[in-house]
């Protein structure tokens, strides 16, 4: 296998400094939520039984709020909420709906976190697996959907029910959370660690042994492009694709599955929410759509040939010079 191209942040943030601790060891803590894994690498003094504990009572926190699969979760009971009604969110499913129809309107739909009728109808929600819907029932799924159909009070962290509308947090969700379970860690003297949920990652600081805490991006197998690690030194890396899971991706614009080729999209950005957000918005987007996001982003497309990769600029800019 060849070497890995390296990329690099654009800068080392001076306040990570004073904690490095070169004698610390580095801990692993794991288990499941949101339908998937966690992990959380992280180097100092606190014991893994401490961080275990506030890890899982804070994850579990999350599901009560945004899960779309617990009947009872504060996303539940919204979805489920008479036409018309206010409801005052918990601040982190504030937070998550605040970004979500942000993302909405800059993604112009390409992104949507009203399109929990539309994936049931496509049988990837929780009533479950089911045929391909007819085109009549994708027209209604998205007449009684989108995210332009929300009044959202941010000042108040009030979302109004129109009547009939299904939220579904998936495409940021997992990503919001590693951001918490980071800032978390913060709050209990961990400033050095690798977070990781359902393939979603955040890096703050180093390793003990001054090293960042690499991480690599997955491709589909047999693509046949060469490695590329990330230095994720204050980064957060997300990854999507149809490679694992089939074409579980919808264009909320069109109500069906991307036409175009896309198999993998991965970014780099500041937080790990808005990386899972991106790489959802980049694997439904045609790919000249996604080459002029502002991220540093790689894409990996279908060809007749096999497999292309696509950098973004500000990918590029992020590659050691030998590997430019």
């Amino acid at each position: 296998m060849p070497a890995p191209r390296i990329a690099l942040p654009p800068a080392i943030d001076p306040a990570a400094l004073p904690s490095h601790d070169p004698t610390a060891r580095v801990e692993l803590i794991k288990g499941e939520t949101m339908g998937t894994t966690w992990r959380v690498r992280y180097a100092g003094r606190v014991s893994p039984e401490t961080v275990l504990a506030a890890v899982t009572a804070r994850l579990a926190a999350l599901v009560d709020q945004m899960s779309h699969w617990e009947p009872a979760s504060a996303l539940s009971r919204f979805n489920e909420a008479p036409a018309g009604s206010w409801h005052a969110l918990p601040v982190d499913l504030a937070r998550v709906v605040d970004l979500a129809l942000a993302l909405a309107a800059r993604s112009e739909g390409a992104f949507d976190p009203a399109i929990g009728v539309l994936v049931n109808v496509w049988g990837f929600g929780p009533p479950g697996a089911r045929a391909a819907p007819e085109p009549w029932e994708i027209a209604d799924a998205l007449a009684r959907g989108g995210w332009r159909q929300l009044a959202w009070d941010a000042p108040r962290r009030r979302l109004r029910q129109p009547g009939g509308v299904r939220l579904d947090l998936s495409g940021v969700a997992k990503g919001y959370a590693v951001d918490v379970i980071a800032d978390l860690l913060g709050e209990l003297g961990v400033h050095h660690c690798l977070v990781e949920v359902g393939g979603e990652l955040v890096g703050r600081g180093w390793r003990p042994d001054g090293d960042p805490w690499w991480v690599d991006l997955e491709a589909p197998a047999g693509a046949g492009v060469p490695p590329l690690r990330v230095a994720a030194h204050q980064l957060a890396v997300a990854t999507s694709g149809t490679y694992v899971r089939g074409a579980h991706n919808l264009d909320p614009r069109t109500g069906r599955p991307p036409m175009h080729v896309s198999v993998s999209a991965s970014v780099i950005a500041p937080s790990a929410a808005l990386a899972d957000a991106l790489a959802t918005i980049a694997l439904v987007a045609a790919p000249a759509e996604v080459m002029a996001i502002d991220y540093p982003i790689r894409l990996i497309v279908r060809t007749n040939d096999g497999y292309q990769e696509l950098l973004s600029r500000r990918l590029n800019e992020m590659l050691t010079s030998k590997d430019c």
